[in-house]
């Protein structure tokens, strides 16, 4: 994000710190170090301004996110994972999109919110912290006053997070995997089960377990846990991790929507549905647990 995209000294110190992380970039846990300020792209493959895919309410979210409005959804193309059954392929991979300015992200956060939506949605964020916080501190600035949604994959660096304090009402990540095996075939990312359980406990330290007022999410933690065939995504140890690690009232949805897209159909063990049995014997022991369960 570069010094004509931005005036850097009208914003605040953690605005500053999280800009100059994108070039050299250490926003996210794969340290690339490229100079996305120059137009250097690592592996999300976005430089330095955001590249929005689309702006607008959203009502296939979890219940507690959407209310009459719908959720006010920004999808950020590229992404820090490689996953192999990308559902927005098109978006994450192929990192379909408009450059957009924060002034634009701004106005755009303002416009869903007189639109009357419940928050503002930030999915796939991680790469685009930096212009996120920027935008957030300024849309507060002109009367943005609903919650903040972090949607994220989960590969999330933990030093990042702790400056995006105060920014996010809601974090919503991923807890994707519990083996780097599977994580690196899958996702190019053998890191991950590590580095998703310490971002998870850094947005629990943050804000707490999920806080629902008349039937919607005003702020904490919901971690979203898709269901993968034969037992790929290490569910019981991920909910063992919450229950034992974060807390035993931790709200969890477990997703059963996965279905076998982008290049899914070229690992065997995942070219399926997850069987009805599979799924549910996920979310009983997330209840035998005591997990708060979100639909």
């Amino acid at each position: 994000m570069s010094k004509a995209h931005i005036n850097l000294e009208s914003f605040s110190e953690p605005v500053r710190k999280l800009t100059e992380k994108i070039s050299p970039c250490t926003l996210c846990p794969r340290d690339c170090k490229v100079l996305r300020s120059e137009g250097e792209v690592g592996f999300c493959g976005i430089a330095d301004m955001p590249r929005v895919s689309s702006v607008g309410p959203h009502f296939g979210e979890e219940p507690v996110l959407v209310g009459p409005g719908g959720s006010g959804t920004i999808f950020f193309a590229g992404c820090n994972l490689g996953c192999v059954f990308c559902q927005n392929s098109d978006i994450s991979h192929l990192r379909y999109g408009s450059e957009t300015s924060i002034e634009q992200l701004t106005e755009a956060m303002l416009g869903l919110q007189n639109h009357g939506c419940t928050n503002i949605n930030f999915v796939t964020p991680t790469h685009m912290a930096g212009p996120i916080a920027a935008a957030i501190e300024s849309a507060r600035g002109k009367g943005l006053t609903v919650p903040t949604v972090y949607n994220t994959g989960g590969y999330d660096s933990v030093d990042t997070l702790k400056l995006l304090s105060g920014f996010i009402d809601i974090y919503m990540p991923d807890m994707k995997y519990a083996d780097s095996e599977v994580a690196k075939q899958l996702s190019d990312a053998p890191d991950y089960p590590q580095v998703n359980q310490a971002a998870v406990k850094q947005m629990h330290r943050q804000v707490g377990n999920l806080k629902v007022e008349n039937g919607l999410a005003v702020s904490g933690l919901l971690i979203r846990h898709l269901v993968l065939p034969n037992r790929l995504a290490g569910s019981f140890e991920i909910i063992d991790f919450l229950a034992d690690e974060i807390s035993a009232s931790t709200a969890i949805n477990v997703m059963a929507q996965y279905r076998p897209c982008y290049t899914a159909d070229k690992h065997p063990q995942i070219n399926r549905y997850p069987t009805a049995e599979e799924i549910d014997q996920v979310r009983q022991y997330a209840i035998q647990k005591g997990l708060t369960i979100i639909r």
